[in-house]
């Protein structure tokens, strides 16, 4: 009874978004993009006429080599050098020197790098594109392929997270899932159930940012597994001891018996 009791709650524990067929659920959450820190790396690229004008506002290409061929070519991939956020927010571009840019978007930077392009009359109408770097979000616990992944767009959400990760094990817990975020010096932790889509979608965590942690609790098979030998009653090894244990006992009292009766 016990086990069939299991199995028949088990879906409504693994099943997600059991809330959402066939009705209209509302996003409530505003879509943030994502705003620098200071150690965030971006690079910035300034399209404009003339060729030696954009070098002066443009970091060089860099190679970074990973092997080589038996031949004796190199072997690199090829990339565009980087500006890290200093600890008080800045960038220190060329020609124009310091600009600040934590707390920015990358649309913001880009239109502050222009506007400081254009008022200072360096460049004529530029194109100004700022992309991610080195942004990262973690994911930890029952997820397929545990790690960190890269951020490399605005409004990435926490299931485009978890999918990146292989999605949860069977063994994961769709009901408590954390996200842990630092805002403002102070660490907070933000519970996530992904079996009703209107609470996901209402939840701050809805949107991830750079450094997140997503973490997927075990569920209680999980838990039950990393016991010493995972021997309790609803595992299949307690079951084979007993089995084990009872064939041991009948064969002992048969021996005994074969030696009464002599």
């Amino acid at each position: 009874m016990l086990a069939l009791s299991a199995a028949c709650s088990a879906p409504t524990n693994v099943v997600y978004f059991q809330d959402s067929s066939d009705k209209e659920i509302r996003n409530d959450v505003q879509v943030e993009s994502i705003r620098l820190r200071p150690a965030d790396k971006i690079s910035i690229i300034v399209n404009c006429n003339g060729v030696e004008l954009m070098h002066q506002f443009n970091l060089p290409y860099v190679s970074r080599y990973v092997g080589a061929t038996t031949e004796g070519y190199s072997m690199s991939n090829t990339g565009v050098s980087g500006y890290i956020v200093d600890a008080d927010g800045n960038i220190d571009f060329p020609v124009i020197g310091k600009i600040r840019v934590a707390g920015l978007t990358r649309a913001e930077v880009a239109d502050k790098i222009k506007n400081e392009l254009m008022s200072q009359d360096l460049v004529r109408d530029p194109v100004v594109t700022v992309d991610y770097m080195n942004l990262y979000v973690s994911l930890m616990g029952e997820v397929v392929r545990p790690g960190r992944y890269a951020i490399t767009r605005d409004a990435v959400t926490i299931l485009d997270a978890i999918s990146l990760a292989g999605d949860l094990t069977i063994f994961g817990r769709r009901d408590n899932i954390r996200l842990i975020r630092e805002e403002n010096g102070v660490q907070k932790t933000y519970l996530v159930d992904l079996r009703s889509m209107e609470d996901l979608v209402k939840s701050p965590a809805y949107y991830v940012c750079q450094n997140d942690l997503i973490y997927v609790e075990p569920n209680g098979m999980r838990t039950r597994q990393s016991t010493v030998n995972g021997n309790t009653i609803m595992s299949t090894s307690f079951w084979i001891s007993i089995a084990s244990l009872a064939a041991t006992i009948v064969s002992t009292v048969t021996v005994v018996a074969m030696r009464t009766a002599k």
